[in-house]
């Protein structure tokens, strides 16, 4: 019996990344980034939000040491999770499944790779450059611009906050073209 509840019992760091996830997800689906700044209202482009507003996060709590980094890895695997989930939801078969997460996995990890010096440089042009290429599928640079220009405020928006509040309502930049 003690087998089956500990079995299906919510684990502190699941508590914690589900949240996290939510407030990544919510601003990540904000209209303005489809309506201001021209993102298409594709899958693989809520993908590429999706992954920039957790990689956000996920610096931001990295920054608090210990306590930071293991909320940083419960977002960040929640992310996975979620990812897993939506593609059984697309209808991809069991069988199918583990190469698509490991190609989605790759993706997300290479965006992550690629994003997270320039927001710690604060290098707009290098963001903006893998922006448009990633977001807009988009060789000119400048396309990457505006939205590399709210990572980065995002990014030192989030920095001024203390970590309760990065963990329950971050402060995002204003989306602006």
């Amino acid at each position: 019996m003690i087998m089956l509840q500990n079995l299906f019992r919510t684990r502190p760091r699941e508590r914690l990344g589900q949240p996290l996830y939510e407030l990544a997800v919510r601003q990540a689906r904000d209209p303005a980034f489809y309506t201001t700044l021209g993102v298409a209202d594709r899958i693989d482009a809520r993908f590429e939000l999706y992954t920039l507003h957790v990689l956000l996060l996920v610096m931001r709590l990295r920054d608090e040491g210990e306590r930071g980094a293991d909320a940083a890895q419960a977002l960040f695997d929640t992310y996975v999770s979620a990812l897993d989930h939506a593609l059984r939801e697309l209808g991809v078969g069991d069988i199918s499944v583990g190469k698509k997460m490991r190609k989605l996995g790759e993706a997300m990890y290479g965006r992550m790779t690629a994003y997270e010096p320039p927001l710690r440089e604060g290098d707009a042009a290098t963001l903006a450059a893998g922006l448009a290429r990633n977001v807009f599928e988009s060789d000119e640079p400048a396309d990457g611009d505006a939205l590399a220009a709210y990572a980065l405020a995002s990014r030192a928006r989030l920095a001024a906050q203390d970590f309760a509040s990065v963990t329950s309502s971050p402060d995002w930049a204003e989306i602006r073209s």
